[in-house]
């Protein structure tokens, strides 16, 4: 019973991935053939008129166009199941001089060619051979009903009697059998192979895509939260790994259809041969960028083999022809321009013994041989040196703007430094120096005072005891703004500090009710809960004292169960001044945000407002 529901479970699982396959894949080239006619339109318009300076208007919407058609590559991409992260453009703007900067976005470059250059190939080969192998084999499973409809003899005893003539001719049925079997077997391994081949083309589609598409280079991973700028390329994505695969493929195609057929017709070269040999030299280039031993291997082994298959065609130049060396040139660029120098001076010296081999293993030399030689060792050797101090030019401006960006940096921290320790200084100056007056005028009261009552004294003790506390903190928050690598280690007040500061508060003759929490059973949440909690009392309380001096204030403080889960209610209301014994201080209403702030980084909600008879509530949900 296991075993078949597995069965059936992978079955349903390989139908859903076909059809997910078959999503991703059909509709991708008429897609992209739409795609291509409309951006070949409008960028042929766009240069036909840029002498009028209409191009120069309508080639920033070409681009945006480019940009919509890519978008809508990478989500049918995040819908197959690919992984494209988002694309940073720069900013469009508003005027007709901001529309103008598109034109320097590499990004949306890039996009342009995708669409109009690598996705009517790509997805032409991926939708016939998709669509071919989704025919051929329900047609060869039923071959044997709509063959009787065929007038002529079947195919399989066609290919037989091309091979040998004077086989037998067999009766209708026997060539009916053989057909049918032979196409019914072929139908039922396409079928069976469906779901790969569909997949396969579905993978190599979505990975061609993903490296063109997604963003790449340093300056993507750092510009994905940027919101402003047009400046420099730093705000967009740039994909140089993208540009790469697409300038060598497209030299790697030009390069294969001009030296295939002068390959085969000026040094008469067998047109298979010529075919493979051109086809890995010309691979080779792209190879390089990936596997650069490997390609660079390929590229001598293949220019070898024109060498020995043109030798006795009597064609100048030789041994290495117009097109080879152009090949071969673009081998050494890729490699000196994207690896150490020391490959590309390698391949150059394998390609200069290659060389020589060739001209000793040759019976009579050919003309122009020895000429053909030095030019081929003098153009690649400069191909070489220039490759190599171009890659050495790229990775000094790489260092020295990873240098400056450092420096920038530090230079922002330096600036954030002296801004906090400025923001300590004046909280030292302002409000700890007027504490510490609070708190020994409070302290010596006693005895700069005589004949003061019990109840006096206990007032100025608490009065002491909280600008204590309050000291305490400041130091605490001004080590933290100044920056000091030692974190405060004093413990942070939490849920069972509540009481004592509705009892602190209590003192300074301000009515308070307190219900809610049960010390011994609910006074359990986590640190930064319970710091929220009693910042959110504290700061509610506050406000009371400020704003409605002598008000009834209510506080609870209630542990509840919701939705499968505990939280805590926190609600401080106060009632209107009854009477303006004190008047109210003003505000800069930093101490709601506050509130809010610290509700926010646990989890929680804060909602605050004037109640119906002139109070104000603070009531704050914190999860537990």
């Amino acid at each position: 019973m296991t075993s078949t529901w597995q069965h059936a479970e992978r079955t349903r699982g390989i139908a859903r991935r076909l059809a997910r396959d078959y999503t991703y894949v059909l509709p991708g080239f008429p897609i992209a053939l739409f795609s291509f006619s409309l951006l070949l339109v409008m960028t042929v318009v766009s240069a036909a008129t840029a002498i009028v300076w209409v191009g120069a208007l309508l080639m920033p919407l070409t681009l945006v166009v480019a940009s919509g058609f890519a978008e809508l590559d990478r989500t049918r991409l995040r819908s197959w199941g690919a992984t494209t992260p988002p694309v940073a453009y720069q900013a469009l703007g508003s005027g007709v001089k901001d529309r103008l900067r598109v034109l320097k976005d590499p990004r949306r470059w890039l996009d342009l060619v995708f669409e109009m250059l690598i996705t009517i190939p790509l997805r032409l080969i991926t939708f016939v051979v998709a669509l071919a192998w989704s025919v051929v084999g329900p047609a060869g499973v039923t071959y044997f009903f709509w063959s009787l409809f065929l007038p002529d003899e079947g195919s399989f005893i066609q290919l037989l009697r091309l091979i040998n003539p004077g086989l037998v001719p067999p009766t209708a049925a026997t060539q009916y059998a053989l057909d049918a079997g032979v196409f019914f077997l072929l139908g039922l391994a396409v079928l069976a192979t469906l779901p790969a081949v569909i997949h396969a083309l579905a993978a190599a589609d979505a990975s061609l895509s993903t490296a063109l598409l997604a963003p790449g280079g340093r300056e993507a991973t750092s510009t994905y939260g940027a919101s402003s700028g047009y400046g420099s390329y730093r705000t967009a994505s740039f994909s140089p790994a993208a540009w790469s695969w697409i300038g060598t493929g497209f030299a790697a195609v030009v390069l294969f259809c001009v030296g295939w057929p002068i390959t085969s017709t000026v040094h008469s070269v067998n047109v298979v041969i010529a075919l493979i040999l051109v086809l890995v030299h010309c691979g080779a280039v792209v190879l390089t960028l990936h596997r650069p031993w490997i390609g660079l291997a390929l590229s001598l082994g293949a220019a070898g083999g024109i060498m020995l298959a043109a030798v006795d065609s009597g064609a100048a130049p030789w041994p290495w022809p117009v097109t080879s060396m152009i090949t071969q040139s673009a081998v050494l660029t890729v490699a000196a321009l994207a690896r150490p120098w020391y490959l590309a001076v390698s391949a150059w010296c394998a390609g200069a013994v290659l060389t020589l081999v060739a001209l000793l293993g040759v019976a009579e030399m050919p003309d122009g041989a020895m000429a053909n030689s030095i030019v081929y060792a003098s153009v690649t050797a400069g191909v070489v040196v220039i490759g190599v101090l171009v890659r050495i030019w790229i990775l000094n401006a790489g260092r020295l703007e990873a240098a400056e960006r450092t420096s920038a940096e530090q230079d922002r921290r330096r600036k954030e430094l002296q801004e906090r320790n400025r923001i300590a200084r004046e909280l030292h100056d302002v409000v700890a120096h007027s504490m510490s007056v609070i708190s020994v005028q409070a302290a010596t009261a006693q005895y700069r005072i005589p004949g003061m009552s019990s109840t006096a004294l206990r007032e100025f003790d608490e009065i002491a005891g909280s600008s204590r506390q309050a000291l305490g903190e400041m130091r605490m928050l001004l080590s933290i703004l100044r920056g000091e690598d030692e974190v405060p280690t004093a413990p942070e007040p939490g849920l069972e500090d509540i009481d004592g500061l509705i009892n602190a508060t209590r003192a300074s003759g301000t009515t308070i009710t307190y219900s809610g929490l049960n010390l011994s059973e609910d006074a359990q949440a986590p640190a930064a809960t319970g710091l929220a909690a009693y910042r959110i009392v504290q700061e509610a309380l506050s406000n009371a004292l400020r704003h409605a001096p002598s008000a009834t204030v209510e506080v609870e403080v209630t542990p509840e169960s919701h939705d499968g889960g505990r939280q805590l209610r926190i609600s401080v209301l106060n009632g209107p001044s009854p009477k303006e014994i004190v008047e109210p201080a003003p505000g800069a209403g930093l101490g709601l945000s506050g509130i809010r702030e610290r509700a926010t980084a646990v989890g929680g909600s804060v909602s605050t407002g004037r109640t119906g008879d002139g109070g104000f509530a603070v009531r704050a949900v914190l999860p537990l």
